[in-house]
């Protein structure tokens, strides 16, 4: 159960975190230890850094497992949160066989776990499952308009694969599920070469290089703050009987090139914007109807796009002046 802030309340869990040492399971991760859990992290370190959860190491109740979720693994958890998985294109097409195993196998290798020890799983799923989307904005009840057999399609389609093997299960009385769809979520930890929008814009910006807009910028995105994604995460899971699929994610919408104007504005860079074109797929337009989580979880973001981006264009420069590019930088900024 959860308190009306959303936190933890009962008796402290022993809570497994695939994909822990990723940009969104690591801020889970934190979460879960401040509200007095145990928390093992699996992850392959394939899209995951050790570096993310390395604050988290002086903790007695927090461990860092390496291991591949598509081969089966066994602990005596309480809860599971299934995070394992390249999320952003750039990542999850360098090999979209391996992309589409472990969303699939590592989601049922996740639930039989689940099984084994009576524990309750959220699936971290993703608007992806929604496609290049003929409804705006899109409800939990939308269907979808996916490309099967595209580039996206091993994200996509992997994770639609996912929710159907954990509603099969919950269904079958096997494992308790719960299933998130994520909509667009930033914030600091994100990789520096992400290769998604937001993590892109900064990077060039700070760097001083040009600003790639593909197509006109007119596609819209909404731009969720990783700590409100995470908090609909433990409300969903924590709800004794809702199950699912709820969107969660931030409903105030943006043109891409107003992002880019924003993360020039908030950097102070000189870059220019160059515009390239569209890729295959890329949804014309992605807002959630968050109705259902705000009615039945009481969830609601509140980082507004500036703030959030201002704590991620921090932790930004401080990744890349950690990685020796503080001259170049400056001297960018100041040409």
């Amino acid at each position: 159960m959860v308190d009306a802030n959303g936190r933890s309340v009962g008796r402290s869990m022993r809570i497994l975190v695939t994909g822990g040492a990723g940009f969104v399971g690591s801020h889970l991760c934190e979460r879960l230890l401040a509200d007095g859990h145990e928390v093992i992290a699996l992850d392959d370190f394939s899209t995951g850094s050790p570096a993310n959860v390395a604050h988290l190491m002086r903790s007695s109740r927090f461990y860092l497992v390496e291991h591949d979720v598509t081969t089966p693994f066994d602990y005596e958890i309480d809860r599971i949160y299934n995070l394992a998985s390249p999320a952003s294109p750039a990542r999850y097409q360098e090999d979209p066989v391996r992309t589409t195993v472990t969303n699939v196998m590592g989601t049922l290798h996740a639930l039989e776990c689940a099984e084994r020890h009576g524990a309750r799983l959220l699936q971290a799923s993703t608007s992806e499952v929604y496609g290049d989307p003929e409804v705006h904005p899109q409800p939990e009840g939308y269907f979808g308009r996916v490309n099967p057999v595209g580039a996206r399609a091993c994200y996509d389609e992997g994770k639609r694969c996912a929710e159907s093997l954990v509603m099969d299960f919950h269904r079958q009385g096997r494992a308790s599920g719960r299933i998130a769809r994520i909509f667009n979520t930033y914030g600091p930890r994100m990789a520096i070469d992400d290769g998604r929008v937001v993590s892109n814009f900064i990077v060039q910006a700070l760097r001083g290089e040009e600003i790639t807009v593909y197509g006109s910028g007119s596609q819209t995105r909404s731009f969720c703050y990783v700590d409100d994604l995470v908090e609909g995460c433990v409300r969903l899971m924590e709800h004794p009987v809702a199950v699912g699929p709820v969107n969660l994610g931030n409903p105030a919408e943006v043109t891409v090139l107003e992002l880019a104007q924003e993360v020039l504005r908030l950097t102070g860079s000189a870059s220019r914007l160059a515009f390239r074109p569209l890729p295959e797929d890329d949804p014309k337009q992605r807002r959630p109807v968050i109705e259902t989580a705000r009615r039945v979880l009481g969830f609601e973001p509140r980082v507004a796009l500036r703030q959030g981006l201002y704590a991620t264009i921090q932790s930004f420069r401080a990744a890349l002046a950690a990685a020796g590019e503080g001259e170049r930088r400056e001297t960018a900024m100041a040409s």
